[in-house]
């Protein structure tokens, strides 16, 4: 019931957001407009903001959202460690890295885009080789080798920022290095958006493999499992997710590892349900995060500042509740 309940409410605040994020912003829209628009009868200049403009970006941010928040929760239960978000494996230092190199070559918005991912799954790749080379299976392996990988290409951006030009490719990575959805369009939502939906697909599909996570390995490979082979794929998936959000969005922390918490609180951690809820938490956050973003200050405010803001002080109340329950 309690389950239902949060379900009910979250899908409420992501309509009431929704429709609030379409007509609110620089150029604000009243509900007429927003009608007649629908109607087909909207003059050109209302069409192009809703159809060109926002509509676009509200879309990518629900999917981001979405996505971040169950990558989020997918990392943490492989981990076995509430404090674990997307970028643990270094997907998020490696993709900025590809994305900074696109931008030196002076190559297209899709050659960063494509750059980003494959920067990305390189970091990722790099880690598992270095786990690997520990020759030991479970978790701290993985642990380490994404920590020296997140290390080796944040080091590798920091050489690449050096070298950039500082009045044309810098700023260029430093603005994508905040993030931002304001240059998104129907053509990436084509390309990305059944990507990501499928990596969701994947995950919930998973849910009672992530369950699984929740036992010891030897418990695991009692019950006849591949526990080592699930926990890497189950990372593949989270990663590649990770990995397209950065493409389309730039860095947006925070939300991969508040948006888990925070599901995690109100309906269990029951995973079928779970990811769900993470992913209807996340696509709700980032939609406002986003609507806060292009409505607060006359120039827009980078998306990625606004959730380290927002999710700095949605950790305070994640670990007041954690410790009210006894469970830090």
């Amino acid at each position: 019931m309690r389950s239902r309940l949060c379900f009910t409410a979250a899908l409420l605040v992501l309509a009431l957001g929704f429709g609030l994020s379409l007509i609110i912003g620089r150029y604000a829209l009243s509900p007429v407009d927003l009608l007649h628009t629908l109607e087909g009868q909207g003059a050109p200049e209302i069409r192009a903001v809703l159809l060109q403009a926002r509509l676009p970006r509200m879309i990518a941010a629900l999917f981001v959202g979405a996505a971040l928040s169950m990558s989020g929760s997918a990392f943490q239960s492989v981990f076995r460690n509430p404090l674990v978000s997307p970028d643990l494996l270094g997907v998020l230092s490696g993709a900025a890295f590809g994305a900074a190199g696109a931008i030196i070559a002076h190559g297209s918005a899709m050659t960063i885009e494509v750059s980003t991912f494959l920067g990305g799954c390189c970091a990722v790749g790099f880690g598992f080789i270095v786990a690997r080379l520990v020759g030991r299976e479970g978790v701290l392996p993985l642990l380490l080798g994404g920590l020296i990988s997140s290390a080796l290409f944040t080091a590798l951006l920091s050489l690449l920022k050096y070298l950039a030009d500082p009045f044309d490719q810098l700023p260029t990575i430093i603005y994508w290095l905040l993030g931002s959805l304001a240059q998104t369009d129907w053509h990436q939502l084509a390309v990305l958006v059944p990507l990501l939906s499928f990596g969701m697909g994947v995950l919930w599909a998973s849910g009672r493999v992530f369950d699984v996570f929740g036992l010891s390995d030897d418990e695991a490979r009692s019950l006849g499992l591949p526990i080592g082979l699930l926990r890497l794929a189950m990372l593949a998936v989270a990663t590649a997710l990770s990995a397209l959000t950065v493409s389309l969005a730039g860095i947006i922390g925070w939300v991969g590892l508040i948006m888990p918490h925070m599901a995690r609180l109100l309906i269990g951690p029951e995973h079928r349900r779970l990811l769900p809820f993470a992913a209807l938490l996340g696509a709700c956050c980032l939609l406002l995060a986003d609507t806060a973003a292009r409505s607060l200050s006359p120039s827009e405010i980078p998306l990625g500042m606004m959730t380290e803001l927002l999710g700095a002080l949605g950790f305070i109340l994640v670990l007041r509740q954690l410790r009210r329950e006894g469970r830090l």
